[in-house]
């Protein structure tokens, strides 16, 4: 039987209660990017891009131009004083070629296809004025699409995650490497960059998946066995390691699960969010809430979902949203638990290794955390059931609901039920207005 927490048909707590259903792609739907306020852009395996309006559902425009299935897409605002601002996307596609778009005509801007490897990631630069492309090396460009500046060959496997970093640095990672880069301009007012690598941090035993940053400061990473590691963003060191995700135990008094194997898929970062205090870990089938201050977990939920977990993000109301292989998106609320006088430490445990006389010191260290350390738990608020196979990822657009896109080539568009009730009444009642419909009794 599934450990799986479940939820009744009464959601009290979760107001998506009407969607609607976007048909468009015909392959798995993996991306989604918000443009603006009201529009987003999806893609997927069928090489196409449809740019549609979050509150209506309406598709604005198709976009053809790849051959093969897109790899990587990012939002590219163009202003520069003089124009006004120009919405765009870039798209990068495994025909190996880089499309810039314009979100409001919905026309091609310009095509670059001197690439020697799929592009895989792609990060604009806003401060800098420049984007980059990560593929078997890594390629700066101006909003022209010229080349700027390029490394050497890096790897086959090629980059497969980008983030910013201050003093014009960005973090790039390739296979378990995690390569640091610094970016500069030629000063002697030419049109010349330098992309110079800097430091090579090899603290990962295994493929990094996942790359957040979390402020001007701080930038974490996790890999494909589990590890998350905080890294200090100004000068590349090692802040805090999180190696055992399905050990962890939230509560300090509790004996930590032992198991003598773990499969990858079971310990796997697939995904990682931040905001100034903790980072969201999606790690195999649960979720994970490690606090940056105190370094370490304080709030976990290890069967989250039925499968892997592939995509998580926290809302501004205490509340994260994971969706899943299975098909599955799940609320869930950050809670605080009451204070409950410590348990003592297990004897057994500590005497099995060797460790029967720290007991005591440890039981009281531990009971003095406890009293201490606010306790938190996650509760489930909302399940919502709607995809056939796996949900790739999320959009989260606050009062206009939430996007979903999903393996079963469609995206839906989840709604707040009492706020489109709402909406619809005060339409009616304004049409009857203007009919003339409506009498007033006094």
């Amino acid at each position: 039987k599934s450990s799986v927490q479940t939820i009744g048909e009464e959601q009290i707590q979760n107001p998506y209660t009407e969607l609607l259903v976007l048909k468009g792609h015909q392959d798995i739907v993996r991306f989604l990017v918000q443009i603006d306020d009201c529009r987003f852009a999806s893609a997927g395996d069928d090489g196409i891009i449809f740019l549609w309006n979050a509150q209506t559902g309406e598709k604005l425009h198709e976009l053809h131009g790849h051959t093969h299935k897109i790899t990587a897409i990012a939002p590219f605002s163009s202003s520069d004083g003089t124009e006004e601002k120009t919405d765009m996307i870039i798209t990068a596609s495994a025909d190996r070629t880089v499309i810039v778009w314009d979100c409001t005509s919905g026309r091609q801007v310009q095509k670059v296809s001197c690439f020697h490897s799929t592009v895989k990631c792609l990060t604009v630069l806003q401060r800098l004025n420049v984007w980059l492309s990560g593929g078997s090396d890594l390629c700066v460009w101006n909003r022209k699409l010229d080349l700027l500046c390029k490394t050497s060959h890096l790897t086959d496997a090629g980059i497969s995650a980008l983030v910013e970093l201050p003093k014009n640095c960005v973090a790039a990672a390739v296979g378990k490497e995690l390569i640091i880069f610094r970016l500069s301009a030629s000063n002697n007012g030419s049109e010349g960059w330098n992309v110079l690598e800097v430091k090579r941090l090899v603290d990962h035993q295994d493929n990094i998946l996942s790359l957040v940053s979390v402020n001007d400061l701080t930038f974490v990473t996790g890999s494909h066995v589990g590890e998350l590691i905080v890294w200090d963003a100004l000068d590349w060191t090692k802040r805090a390691a999180e190696c055992n995700f399905w050990d962890s135990s939230v509560h300090p008094d509790v004996q930590p699960e032992i198991k003598l194997s773990q499969s990858p898929n079971e310990t796997s970062v697939q995904h990682l969010t931040s905001d100034e205090e903790c980072v969201f870990a999606a790690v195999g089938k649960g979720i994970y809430v490690y606090n940056l201050q105190m370094k370490r977990v304080i709030a976990c939920q290890r069967t989250a979902h039925d499968s892997s977990v592939l995509h998580i993000e926290k809302l501004p109301n205490r509340q994260l949203i994971s969706c899943s292989e299975d098909g599955s998106v799940r609320i869930w609320e950050l809670r605080e638990k009451q204070h409950l006088p410590a348990e003592p430490v297990p004897t057994g445990f500590f005497n099995m290794w060797g460790f029967g006389r720290a007991n005591k010191q440890v039981n009281q260290a531990a009971k003095k955390m406890q009293e201490n350390t606010p306790m938190y738990f996650l509760e489930l608020v909302g399940d919502l059931i709607g995809h056939s196979s796996a949900v790739q990822m999320f959009l989260y657009f606050g009062e206009l609901g939430l996007a979903t896109c999903s393996a079963d080539h469609l995206i839906i568009l989840w709604k707040d039920g009492e706020r489109e009730s709402s909406l619809r009444s005060l339409a009616l009642f304004k049409k009857l207005a203007q009919n003339g419909d409506l009498q007033l009794k006094l």
